[in-house]
């Protein structure tokens, strides 16, 4: 008998973790089975820890993919839970790598480009995806380490100097070294909103 398929509300208790905010996306790429055989998937939600997925794939729960995606690189993945042809994945990088630190506040989903530098280089335009008076998330051009200071302008601002707590292929995490009152956060994110 197989093994039973857990849908998202049913998962089993040691599987569950405070999910981060889902964005909506329609992203077509391929999984890559242990086995070596790939199948269609098409990304239909995702955040920090993970996505859905569509895919004809017969998955089980525990198992572990490599998603890719054209244009945004692959990443290694293991199957959360299993149903009608979906299945809930979450990105090995961040299972048991290392403790992270709970936010200081909650992040707001945002869509801007800034511009960034890192140290002894020239600016250049990044997205960020999320925002707090202490950090941000940010799609970068080259990948940084951890650690790495970096300097970032948001328009209307002067810059502020980041560190890199994170880093996830060309995705990273930066902590601002100094937070943004929250009167000014609020006018900056009504700005970029």
């Amino acid at each position: 008998m197989s093994k039973p398929l857990h849908t998202p509300d049913a998962e089993p208790a040691q599987a569950q973790v405070e999910r981060q905010e889902r964005r909506p996306v329609r992203m077509h790429g391929h999984i890559l089975l242990a086995d070596g055989t790939t199948a269609e998937a098409v990304l239909i939600d995702l955040s920090y820890e993970g996505c859905s997925i569509e895919t004809p794939a017969e998955l089980s729960v525990e198992q572990p993919v490599t998603l890719s995606v054209l244009r945004r690189g692959a990443v290694e993945a293991v199957v959360r839970w299993v149903s009608d042809g979906k299945a809930g994945l979450y990105f090995k990088a961040l299972v048991g790598e290392r403790q992270q630190q709970p936010r200081v506040t909650e992040r707001v989903s945002i869509d801007a480009e800034v511009m960034l530098r890192r140290l002894g280089q020239n600016n250049y335009r990044v997205r960020v995806f999320d925002l707090s008076p202490e950090g941000c998330r940010v799609e970068l051009i080259e990948r940084p380490r951890e650690g790495e200071h970096m300097l970032i302008r948001f328009e209307g601002v002067e810059a502020l100097d980041a560190e890199v707590c994170w880093v996830s292929d060309f995705i990273a995490g930066l902590r601002f070294e100094k937070a943004f009152h929250p009167a000014v956060f609020d006018l900056m994110i009504a700005r970029l909103s």
